[in-house]
């Protein structure tokens, strides 16, 4: 009998909790704080950008084209000639 009753007030409180937090979840109240909020990040965020230097572009003609000849010979390798020739 006294498992059943405390089995019963967990389960009642466990549902009253989740009540109040939904109940203030939605409440209006909390909706215009939220607004509130991201409207004054949002403020924050343009008076730092507003604040941020510009750059100048230091990366002009940075890139140094090199020719390559064609006439070198590279080595093929085969995978299993080398490790024949190791043993």
């Amino acid at each position: 009998m006294f498992k059943e009753i405390k089995y019963l007030i967990f389960i009642f409180i466990i549902f009253l909790f989740l009540f109040l937090t939904g109940r203030y979840y939605f409440s209006d109240d909390n909706k215009k704080k939220s607004y509130r909020s991201l409207k004054t990040i949002n403020e924050k965020i343009d008076i730092y950008v507003q604040k941020l230097p510009i750059l100048e572009n230091d990366t002009k003609n940075i890139i140094e084209y090199v020719e390559q000849s064609s006439s070198k010979k590279k080595k093929k390798f085969n995978f299993w000639k080398l490790l024949e020739s190791n043993e």
